[in-house]
Order: structure tokens, then C-alpha cells, then sequence
């Protein structure tokens, strides 16, 4: 849970598993199931947990280790009788402490700070709001949200047990350093 690579293409992924990723999270907005499944099968063969993000039947077809759920996402009962590794997106203690009650393994909590990566999401919950969900659930807390090499120190401080990245997913040589530094 260390560190999260967040990708569009393998190459991406391959960097960022060479560099130290210990996840990847496959992300493609928008495609419909079939060719998400297509793109997504050189990923299996990856040193490194498999999550597929927002859908659960391409992560079951790709027999991925995982899924990664917005809030607005449906397919955790399915997730979880397929035993995939059911991550939830949570920007608040309450939505923390819900998506701990609904199963959940981990909370990808933020954004942390304001986010190019996604235009509709919450707003930024900074350091604090990172640290109080993290004292309020007893699964691991993947803080997002512009995390980079320069503040991924500051989130495993905050009591995050890992970051994901997207943008800075070619960089996680350097975002590995800064959380071996934190711990």
C-alpha cells in the first residue's frame, strides 16, 4: 500500500513498478468494460498489486488483485463476493468511517490538495483533514491529491500508510525516498 501508481498505459506502469510502486491502479474514465479489459491485460503480468478503478467487472474478468470505488460507484457486494481487494474513496471522517463500515481494505482519502487530475472532486482536505481520517479508521489510509516527492514525506507523517500518484507516477524512485524518510 506504499505507494499507489495511478495509469493510463503499461508503460507508465512498468516505470513506476521498476522505480518501487508496490500498486497499480489502472484508470481509463469513460471505456466501456470490453475495452478496458483489452488495455488491461498486460497488467496481470506486473510485479505489483493489480486494482482496477471504478469497475468491478473488468477487474474480476482481469482477475486483478483489486477495485478502487468513488463514492458515486456502484459494485461493492459484487467486489466483495468476487473477494477482490475493495478500495473506497472518502473526502471526510463520515465518508471514512462508512466506507470502513461497508468493507473497504484501505480509504484513498483526499484529495489532499487541489487536484488537476480530476475536475470534480471534493474539495482539498489538506493535512488535517488527512490526519483526522486516519485516526478515525483502523484500515490503511492511501492519501491522493497532487502528492508528489515534496509533500509525500508529509502525508505518511499525517498518519497515511501510503500515497497514490498519477501525474508524478514516472517519479516514484524519488516518492519512495520521502516516504522511507517518514517512517
Amino acid at each position: 500500500m506504499r505507494l499507489h501508481a495511478i495509469v493510463e498505459e503499461i508503460e507508465t506502469a512498468r516505470v513506476a513498478v521498476e522505480a518501487g510502486a508496490t500498486v497499480v491502479q489502472l484508470r481509463l474514465k469513460g471505456l466501456p468494460t470490453d475495452e478496458l479489459i483489452e488495455r488491461g491485460r498486460p497488467f496481470r503480468e506486473l510485479p505489483a498489486t493489480f486494482i482496477v478503478n471504478d469497475d468491478v467487472r473488468a477487474a474480476i474478468a482481469l482477475a486483478a488483485d483489486g477495485v478502487h470505488l468513488g463514492r458515486s460507484d456502484e459494485g461493492i457486494e459484487l467486489a466483495l463476493a468476487a473477494g477482490l481487494v475493495l478500495g473506497l474513496s472518502a473526502s471526510s471522517v463520515e465518508e471514512a468511517v462508512e466506507a470502513q463500515q461497508r468493507g473497504a481494505a484501505y480509504i484513498g482519502a483526499g484529495p489532499v490538495w487541489t487536484t488537476p487530475s480530476k475536475t470534480d472532486a471534493a474539495p482539498a482536505i489538506g493535512l488535517d483533514g488527512l490526519a483526522a481520517i486516519c485516526k478515525a479508521v483502523s484500515i490503511p489510509v492511501v492519501a491522493i491529491g497532487s502528492v508528489d516527492a515534496s509533500n509525500a514525506f508529509d502525508c505518511i507523517r499525517a498518519g497515511a500508510s501510503g500515497v497514490a500518484v498519477i501525474r508524478a507516477a514516472r517519479d516514484s524512485r524519488a516518492i519512495i525516498e520521502a516516504i522511507d524518510a517518514a517512517l
